[in-house]
């Protein structure tokens, strides 16, 4: 039996959020789509997230909302961190913060499934190291069953790129979130693993990575502090889909998946 699995790319304010509720119900039901992941970490105008837009996500059939470097954001989001297993941060954050890193859940065919979130450290904030901390992840999980999908939520292509290569033959994905920008290097490495540097963005794509174009303009050519508004032209919902040899537990087919 195969199991089909959403990969969505962070969801960027208002207009991310209405164009997932507008369109994922929809989609689930017709593509017969088994579970969600979604990086909800720029939810609340373009910054972290809160219950309330917690609930939103989940509503319109997210199953998974992952975080990111904005995972503390917001301080309303620390409580739903703590009690719902539906919300990731970053594995690799010190152990002493508040949330869960993994999780094991059940698809809508009943088949079992674990998430593995984790956060760069090239141009990023300072973490643990994510090789390490996906080592020991996946020994916690060796006993488990069932498939195993990994984010690396980084800025650098070539950490991304090299945690997919690190994985491959040992994981069902590996996916890259936080740039904003999709990448076209969707593929199946060896051993059966689907793999995308960047899944891109669900939000407005008349701007620069979701926000307002004329404020981000005036602030690389004056240097000087600009609000930067979530921009509202051009919404799409971008991901990628990953169907996956329930038997094997190894991908067999990704693709891009863009929604307007």
């Amino acid at each position: 039996m195969q199991i089909d699995v959403l990969l969505i790319g962070d969801v960027v304010g208002k207009p991310g959020r209405d164009i997932l509720a507008d369109r994922l119900p929809g989609y689930i039901a017709e593509e017969g789509i088994d579970f969600v992941i979604a990086n909800g970490e720029n939810a609340a105008q373009g910054s972290g997230i809160t219950p309330n837009l917690f609930k939103e996500l989940t509503q319109a059939g997210v199953d998974v909302v992952t975080l990111g470097d904005h995972a503390w954001r917001r301080k309303e989001a620390l409580p739903l961190l703590e009690k719902d297993q539906r919300a990731l941060r970053p594995l690799n954050y010190p152990p002493e913060c508040i949330g869960r890193g993994m999780g094991t859940y059940r698809t809508r065919s009943g088949h079992k499934l674990s998430l593995i979130t984790l956060l760069g450290r090239i141009f990023m904030v300072p973490v643990d190291c994510p090789f390490r901390a996906v080592d020991h992840a996946l020994k916690i999980l060796a006993g488990e069953g069932g498939v195993v999908f990994v984010e690396i939520h980084a800025e650098a292509t070539s950490e991304k790129i090299a945690m997919g290569w690190k994985l491959a033959g040992k994981v069902a994905s590996v996916f890259g979130t936080h740039t904003h920008v999709p990448t076209a290097d969707e593929r199946i490495l060896p051993g059966g693993t689907a793999y995308i540097t960047d899944l891109g963005m669900t939000g407005p794509y008349d701007s620069v990575i979701g926000r307002d174009k004329e404020s981000v303009l005036y602030k690389f050519q004056t240097a000087m502090h600009a609000p930067f508004t979530v921009a509202t032209g051009d919404v799409r919902l971008v991901g990628a889909r990953v169907r996956v040899d329930s038997e094997t537990g190894r991908a067999v087919e990704i693709r891009r998946v863009v929604l307007t």
